[in-house]
């Protein structure tokens, strides 16, 4: 039987510790976070109403800045900078993907690392790759607490990531080889030229996917036996469901029942985790920006 690697409890825990944080430090102002979005509906829509339910819910002081709709680059980048000069701005998160001619590497590489809260920008992805990372991205810190809350094999292990975007793929990569938090994975890279997944993925114990095409991974291409953590979320068709389309991950649960050892739900796994790592990033985003205490 495959087990399901359930999100909430691992979403639950994170923002206890974040909320006892928070509160232990009264003397202390909130953690806040600023979100930066355009104001047309897309899947960020939904992500940005998760934040700000779990901001208000660990004590982090949210609110959203939209663009307007004859925003370019250049005004982008003014926003941002503007947000970067703001003291009362702990952390910035802005939508990805963004259309053309929008530059989201540039707009978050405009952002001190400290605030760079999904450590997306420049500086942030370098010292990812000098394993000296200041934040990482939420969703790639979600996809490891999940693996590291149900006993995953991680270090020494080989893993696999199908998926290669700075935003999620490589990050998480670069975590899993790394020698922080013992993971010191023997880590896989695949992604849509990779000519065979099933080769691949072949001595892969854990997979973890962010590619965003449902159906992609089947038991004709995970090893049996293998955990899966599905990162991916697109929007299927489906008659039966509300507005008649339905959330769905890169694996495809009914093929993977009983031939992958775990695998984590679409919606209900990585998702509640990577709201919750976000709170906890704010808060890690306003520590690192504390004044210097003089020593005694």
């Amino acid at each position: 039987m495959t087990v399901r690697l359930e999100g909430k409890p691992v979403a639950a825990a994170t923002d206890r510790r974040t909320r006892e944080a928070i509160g232990s430090r009264r003397d202390l102002p909130a953690p806040s976070l600023v979100s930066v979005h355009r104001a047309v509906e897309s899947p960020f829509r939904f992500y940005l109403r998760r934040q700000a339910q779990a901001a208000a819910a660990v004590g982090v002081e949210f609110r959203d800045v939209s663009l307007a709709a004859g925003d370019g680059p250049a005004e982008l980048v003014a926003r941002m900078a503007a947000l970067d000069r703001d003291p009362s701005v702990h952390a910035v998160l802005l939508e990805h993907p963004l259309p053309a001619p929008l530059d989201f590497f540039a707009a978050t590489s405009t952002l001190r690392p400290e605030k760079d809260v999904d450590g997306v920008g420049a500086t942030n992805l370098g010292r990812l790759v000098a394993q000296r990372p200041t934040h990482v991205p939420a969703v790639a810190r979600a996809a490891l607490a999940i693996a590291r809350q149900y006993g995953l094999p991680i270090s020494g292990a080989r893993v696999a990531v199908v998926g290669r975007s700075e935003t999620v793929g490589l990050p998480l990569a670069l975590c899993l080889a790394g020698r922080a938090d013992g993971m010191n994975a023997t880590v896989t890279v695949a992604h849509s030229r990779t000519p065979s997944l099933t080769r691949a993925l072949a001595d892969a114990t854990t997979i973890f996917s962010c590619v965003g095409r449902p159906g992609l991974l089947d038991r004709s291409v995970v090893p049996e036996g293998a955990a899966v953590v599905d990162v991916g979320l697109s929007s299927v068709p489906d008659p039966s469901a509300k507005g008649g389309a339905r959330a769905a991950g890169d694996a495809d649960p009914v093929s993977l029942e009983g031939w992958a050892g775990a695998l984590t739900p679409v919606p209900g796994g990585v998702g509640p985790v990577t709201v919750a790592e976000l709170m906890a990033g704010a808060l890690r985003a306003r520590d690192l920006q504390l004044p210097a205490r003089e020593p005694r």
